[in-house]
């Protein structure tokens, strides 16, 4: 059941490899015609399909819940794929980052908001004594994707364009996605795993709230505040692995082509580290409060961003400060939602999560945006890193003064 999710969300995280899709992909637009299309496109444009992606995938998914609930999770993820299936397929046909916003960001990010929740909320039902634990390795497979995507991108763009990779990928995923998600289904309502006594974990607060309810709580604000800031640090790191790279490369006074694929294969490391985020941090959840796990994370990312901002001309420092940063978005894609399901209770967790979880468009807005008007307004991506200081620290007092369970009416 896990398996099966893991796969499923892993073409769901291909959309992680775009840093590295984005390089090809901006050349193509930018080269003259006929081997290109003679566009000229800035740093900002090019983040766009990426955060409306993100966007779309964050606002489509709190609509799913009750349908996930109503028709169960299987054909929910074959509409999904569908969707995936076509977002992929028609970014081939885009001739601009506008068009590609749409035929990408609004038709891929909707396959992927559909599809997302229905692995989670299934293993959330099967393993509630380790729930931490089952989501974190659920989501393992959409952090560990730009692992295998983004190099077999590179070599698909680099050997028949990039507009044949958009379709190999666009039937690829559709294909797996429907054969996978033939293994969903829900356990019964009374099931629970033998030998298994509930009992109040850490940080949990042992009731049930419906969505309205949990709205009217501080707890609702401040985990998605924090979520949000989280996934801005993550989400931003993704979205600019490779330019950031090649910006330090040229610091370092290396040139694109003798750096370009060394960046490239560091999206495996990385991708690793967003993926086996989930689990770890999954699992440290399980063992202490959200609230301190959320204070972890934003820690190291202080020290990340503090790293590559005093470094922006080592190689080494950035590989170490963004495989921090990929670590901890994916320890935000366990956090948070381990949390919904201990603050407000696991049987409106659909619902509730898909709420919790526009806090994840939110942070792919803000954190894009940021860094990309960083680039375009100071000439240089690491500029941005100073502010994502600020923000985690915010982070850090929002988690210490809210990041707790409701009380109990």
């Amino acid at each position: 059941m896990v398996f099966a999710g893991l796969v499923i969300e892993f073409c769901l995280g291909a959309i992680y490899s775009y840093s590295v899709i984005a390089v090809p992909l901006k050349r193509f637009f930018e080269t003259p015609p006929p081997e290109g299309l003679g566009l000229k496109v800035s740093a900002t444009e090019m983040q766009l399909p990426f955060i409306v992606f993100l966007l779309v995938f964050a606002l489509v998914m709190p609509l799913t819940g009750r349908f996930i609930e109503k028709y169960g999770p299987r054909k929910v993820s074959v509409i999904g794929a569908i969707f995936v299936g076509l977002g992929w397929f028609l970014a081939s046909l885009a001739t601009s980052p506008i068009m590609l916003i749409f035929l990408y960001g609004v038709i891929g990010g909707i396959g992927v908001g559909i599809a997302y929740n229905c692995p989670i909320t299934v293993s959330a039902r099967w393993f509630p004594d380790r729930r931490g634990l089952a989501v974190g390795l659920t989501v393992l497979g959409f952090g560990i994707s730009a692992a295998i995507v983004s190099p077999f991108a590179d070599f698909l763009a680099a050997r028949l364009g990039v507009s044949t990779m958009f379709k190999i990928f666009g039937i690829m995923f559709f294909l797996l996605i429907i054969a996978f998600s033939m293994f969903l289904r829900f356990p019964q309502s009374d099931w629970k795993p033998p030998y298994w006594k509930p009992t109040q974990s850490k940080g949990a607060a042992n009731i049930e709230l419906e969505r309205s309810k949990m709205v009217k709580t501080l707890s609702f604000y401040a985990l998605w505040a924090c979520y949000s800031i989280g996934t801005l640090a993550g989400l931003m790191a993704i979205g600019v692995a490779k330019p950031v790279g090649l910006e330090v490369a040229e610091n370092a006074g290396i040139s694109e082509s003798e750096i370009s694929s060394l960046l490239t294969i560091l999206a495996i490391p990385f991708a690793f580290c967003n993926g086996f985020g989930r689990p770890f941090f999954g699992w440290i959840t399980d063992r202490l409060a959200p609230m301190k796990t959320a204070i972890l994370s934003f820690i190291l990312i202080c020290l990340a961003s503090a790293l590559i901002y005093t470094n922006p001309e080592s190689i080494i420092v950035y590989a170490i400060a963004f495989a921090i940063l990929w670590l901890n978005l994916g320890g935000w894609l366990a956090i948070a939602p381990a949390a919904t399901a201990s603050f407000f209770g696991i049987k409106n967790y659909a619902r509730n999560y898909g709420l919790v979880f526009t806090a994840y468009g939110a942070g792919a807005v803000a954190g894009n945006l940021l860094a990309g008007q960083a680039r375009d307004i100071f000439g240089a991506y690491i500029a941005v890193f100073p502010y994502v200081i600020v923000i985690a620290v915010i982070g850090i007092i929002i988690a210490l003064m809210g990041l707790k369970p409701p009380k109990s009416e």
